[in-house]
């Protein structure tokens, strides 16, 4: 489907590679959306779970609600397994980390997040350093909870922020094309037949 790569449909979930640029769910001004396309291709679309509008991946959506609930289910209890692939600033020290810093969404410059160690929400993030381009520093992050903004935030309180990320990584990343930040792979299990789904999409940086 036009700018965006539909990975999986049946009759209770539909997999997409959702591009960098287009929200999730509509916004206050923009309608414009990826539930919202499906929606007039498929009907009624129930939202699983988001990724930021600058993000990139694989993006569940469910088509009734036992199938809704069965997978939120799995991202609550946190079955579920994700990896996301990056482009970070600088040459990363180290060939993996973890990253256990609380959140809390700073509320006079929203949608910014920020650390709270006293008022945040536990966040786990996993890396691991994939290689070295041009400066710059490819790794894999492997959130262990979906907090809004986990990576990016995460990503630049250890000194190396996402590549093009606008609201983290400061003076010049709006001159990159777009957030070098990609849901790369998801396994859950499906919702009615129980199957294990183990999604892979490639980034395209």
């Amino acid at each position: 489907m036009t700018q965006m790569n539909l990975l999986h449909i049946d009759d209770d979930i539909i997999i997409i590679n959702k591009q960098s640029g287009l929200l999730s769910v509509p916004g206050r001004y923009i309608k414009d959306s990826a539930v919202s396309r499906l929606a007039e291709r498929y009907g009624d679309i129930l939202v699983i779970h988001r990724l930021d509008q600058d993000t990139s991946g694989i993006l569940v959506f469910a088509r009734n609600k036992a199938a809704l609930t069965g997978v939120q289910q799995q991202f609550e209890k946190q079955t579920t397994r994700k990896v996301y692939e990056a482009v970070v600033l600088g040459r990363v020290k180290g060939n993996m980390g973890c990253i256990n810093m609380p959140i809390i969404v700073d509320w006079p410059n929203r949608p910014l997040q920020m650390i709270s160690h006293t008022d945040g929400r536990y966040a786990l993030t996993r890396w691991n350093k994939m290689a070295e381009e041009d400066g710059n520093t490819r790794i894999e992050l492997h959130p262990k909870t979906g907090r809004s903004h986990q990576l990016r935030l995460h990503m630049q309180q250890i000194g190396h922020p996402i590549v093009g990320d606008t609201l983290y990584a400061g003076a010049g990343a709006e001159l990159e094309p777009r957030l070098k930040l990609h849901a790369r792979e998801l396994d859950f299990r499906h919702p009615v037949s129980g199957e294990l789904f183990e999604i892979v999409c490639q980034p395209d940086f």
